[in-house]
C-alpha cells in the first residue's frame, strides 16, 4: 500500500513533469505528498554569498519555496503535507528524509550520464541504489517535458 510519496524536486524544466507523475500517482491510491527540495550551495562561491540578509542560501530558499508552491497551486486536488527544504548533498538528504518520514515511495526525476556522472553516479543512480524505499525515477519524454527532452 501506497500512503506517503516523497516527491524530490529540484530546478529543473523536468520538475512539473516529475511532480505530475508523483501526484497521479497519489490520486490513484489516495496518497499524501511530501514535496523536498535540497538547496546545495556550492563550494566554490565566496564565504561572502553565505552570510549576511540577502546571502545566497536566504535567496535560493526563497526562490525554492516559490516554485515548490507554484507546481502545488497547478494541482488542487493532491494532498500535500508540509514541504521540506534540505541543504547538502541532494542523494543523502533524499535518502534521509525517506527515512524520517517513513514514506512508502520516492519519486525524483532523471537527468541521464553525462561527463562526471558516468564515473561518480546521478542522484537519481544514487538513491535508487541507497534508498530503503521504493524508488521512481521519471525518465525525460521529449513529447511531455517541456524541456524538450534530456538537457
Amino acid at each position: 500500500m501506497i500512503r506517503t510519496i516523497l516527491v524530490a524536486l529540484d530546478d529543473s524544466p523536468r520538475a512539473p513533469s516529475v511532480f505530475a507523475t508523483a501526484a497521479e500517482i497519489a490520486d490513484r491510491f489516495s496518497a499524501t505528498l511530501r514535496l523536498l527540495r535540497v538547496v546545495d550551495m556550492p563550494p566554490e562561491f565566496p564565504a561572502a554569498a553565505h552570510s549576511g540578509v540577502d546571502s545566497l542560501a536566504a535567496v535560493l530558499d526563497k526562490r525554492a519555496r516559490a516554485e515548490l508552491s507554484a507546481l502545488a497551486g497547478a494541482h488542487p486536488r493532491a494532498r500535500i503535507e508540509p514541504t521540506m527544504f534540505a541543504a547538502g548533498d541532494p542523494a543523502r538528504a533524499i535518502i534521509e528524509a525517506s527515512d524520517e518520514l517513513d514514506v512508502d515511495m520516492i519519486v525524483l526525476g532523471s537527468h541521464g550520464y553525462r561527463g562526471l556522472d558516468v564515473i561518480l553516479g546521478t542522484t537519481a543512480a544514487k538513491v535508487a541504489n541507497q534508498a530503503t524505499r521504493s524508488v521512481l525515477i521519471v525518465h525525460a519524454r521529449p513529447d511531455r517535458d517541456s524541456g524538450g527532452g534530456a538537457p
